[in-house]
């Protein structure tokens, strides 16, 4: 039995969209950061970490969208990985430059108390997150030229990740329209039926009007 702990809208909708495309039979709680649910008691021990997402498997819990995302391909779903080892491992290089560097630009936009303890900064902080980020869709855009999906022909995992940041570019006022390749992927992933089923599920502000 698998059930993933997400927060709607957070990056977890990676994983709930790498689950919902691979076909597995999973159960799903949401949590709710307004409420602060990701500390309680109940979710730290599932998480210590009091982030999302998570993924209780029979043999424990996996934590961290890119480690999901290849157990789940690996596991149930193999056309959703590349089968060749170098075009493998680029995809997960790709999903560690999503966590490592554009998560952590966004996240500079809406908690800058985790960088600095000086309020001062703060607004430095947000202004520069906000360049670093509207760069890294720059570059996404830009991988995204002359290709159906993020790694080719092929649709992989790496997408659903990817589209957490269009969401997020949108819900911050980022020119989305002027990134052409990557809008018009953004419309191709709102076309597959368990992208849609997840973003329904989550109220996604990529279906808002």
């Amino acid at each position: 039995m698998l059930k993933l702990y997400y927060a709607p809208g957070a990056c977890s909708t990676a994983s709930h969209i790498g689950l919902e495309e691979s076909g597995a039979t999973f159960d799903s709680q949401a949590l709710s950061f307004a409420k602060n649910e990701q500390k309680t008691p109940e979710y730290l021990r599932v998480n210590p970490r009091g982030r999302v997402p998570a993924l209780v498997i029979d043999e424990g819990t996996i934590v961290e969208n890119t480690a999901i995302l290849d157990y789940v391909a690996g596991k149930y779903a193999p056309q959703l990985m590349p089968k060749d080892p170098v075009q493998r491992a680029r995809a997960i290089s790709l999903m560690a430059w999503f966590s490592n560097n554009v998560h952590p630009a966004f996240t500079h936009i809406g908690r800058p108390e985790r960088f600095a303890s000086d309020v001062a900064a703060h607004e430095n902080l947000k202004a520069t997150g906000r360049e670093n980020f509207h760069a890294a869709l720059k570059e996404i855009d830009g991988l995204l030229a002359g290709k159906t999906w993020i790694m080719g022909e092929q649709f992989t995992v790496v997408d659903g990740y990817a589209l957490v940041f269009y969401g997020w570019g949108k819900r911050i006022g980022l020119p989305m329209a002027e990134l052409k390749n990557y809008t018009a992927w953004k419309d191709r992933m709102l076309a597959r039926p368990a992208v849609k089923r997840v973003l329904e599920r989550e109220q996604s502000i990529l279906l808002a009007a």
